[in-house]
């Protein structure tokens, strides 16, 4: 029988001093901060991939906040109970940042001090914190101060096992009851990628594991075999250079829609209309669209119209396999670390 490898060291072959996890806490998402606070984070030259949203589970919390647990004295109000009265079963996003050695000083700078009062102008929470110390003393509560990012390269090892362990949030995804949303270049570049999915959650699907990654020429071939395919129908258009032009090297962000079976049809009732004019009020592409089949086919380019979602169990199979990956934990991201390997104890 092997020995159980030191405490924090199954996560192999990833150098932590370039790696951080940034972990989005339950008032930022609840507060629909969460966009901001990442965008605030790559704004200062941070990188970020991998971001998974997630419900928090106890010892989750636990693990993430050892040294307060092992180190707390208040017999009047243990800190467990405060932890798991803030975090047991609420939404957190967590994401991977990553950078030079000296990563995680500067994401501790550019957060600011844990009491957002005390924070500096400029930082994450002052500018967008709306509590504080003194508050949270007289309530008998956890202080919400939004973000927490790894203290140290050490610190980094610990949150990636703890919020990300082996993927099992994603699972292996029942596709009668999963879909893929695909927020296309367009919905990026004009930065609705946060409205498209508020819509979809607004209509009681449940949206998880979005991520954002830049997409190749093969994952649009794939996701739009048909168009190329059936490319004779469109005599008008190029139809591989026009897959081309719109996606190669252009981000994306994709993200996994639950519902009851039979939902990806309610799913593309909610989209409309592929040509945005045509679309109804209250779709996505009729209310946030600004694209027309007429100007696409004068510039013999594609529609731009946002968002596809899978059409059917086959084809979110097919849409999971291309944008997440066929074994459903790998990040596209080519710069985020693998998957952490725990070794046999037996």
């Amino acid at each position: 029988m092997t020995r159980k490898p030191p405490s924090g060291m199954v996560v192999e072959g990833v150098d932590f001093t370039r790696y951080a996890v940034i972990q989005c806490k339950p008032d930022a998402v609840q507060r629909g901060l969460v966009d901001t606070v990442l965008d605030r984070i790559a704004a200062a030259g941070v990188r970020i991939s991998g971001r998974l949203d997630l419900t928090a589970q106890p010892w989750q919390a636990h693990v993430a906040y050892r040294d307060l647990l092992a180190t707390a004295n208040r017999p009047e109000q243990p800190l467990h109970t405060l932890l798991d009265a803030a975090y047991a079963d609420q939404p957190v996003t967590v994401a991977l940042a990553h950078g030079e050695p000296g990563l995680h000083a500067r994401l501790r700078q550019l957060i600011g001090h844990t009491d957002p009062t005390r924070a500096v102008k400029g930082t994450i929470r002052h500018d967008l914190g709306n509590d504080s110390m003194a508050a949270a003393l007289a309530e008998r509560r956890l202080l919400r101060n939004l973000v927490h990012t790894s203290d140290d390269p050490d610190a980094a090892r610990r949150d990636f096992g703890t919020w990300y362990g082996d993927d099992r949030s994603l699972g292996i995804p029942d596709f009668d009851q999963c879909a893929v949303i695909l927020c296309k270049p367009d919905a990026v570049q004009e930065a609705l990628v946060g409205s498209v999915l508020t819509r979809f959650r607004a209509e009681g699907f449940t949206v998880t594991a979005r991520r954002a990654l830049t997409a190749r020429a093969w994952q649009a071939h794939v996701h739009y075999w048909d168009l190329l395919v059936d490319a004779d129908w469109f005599p008008d258009r190029d139809i591989p250079a026009c897959l081309d032009a719109m996606y190669a090297d252009q981000p994306v962000t994709v993200a996994l829609a639950h519902g009851e079976p039979g939902f990806h049809d309610r799913l593309r009732q909610l989209l409309g209309h592929y040509d945005p004019t045509r679309a109804a009020p209250g779709t996505i592409r009729g209310d946030l669209g600004n694209d027309s089949l007429t100007a696409a086919l004068a510039e013999k380019r594609l529609v731009r119209n946002l968002v596809h979602t899978s059409d059917d169990p086959d084809a979110a199979r097919r849409d999971f396999g291309t944008w997440y990956g066929a074994h459903h934990v790998a990040l596209l991201e080519p710069s985020a670390p693998p998957r952490p390997r725990v070794p046999s104890d037996s």
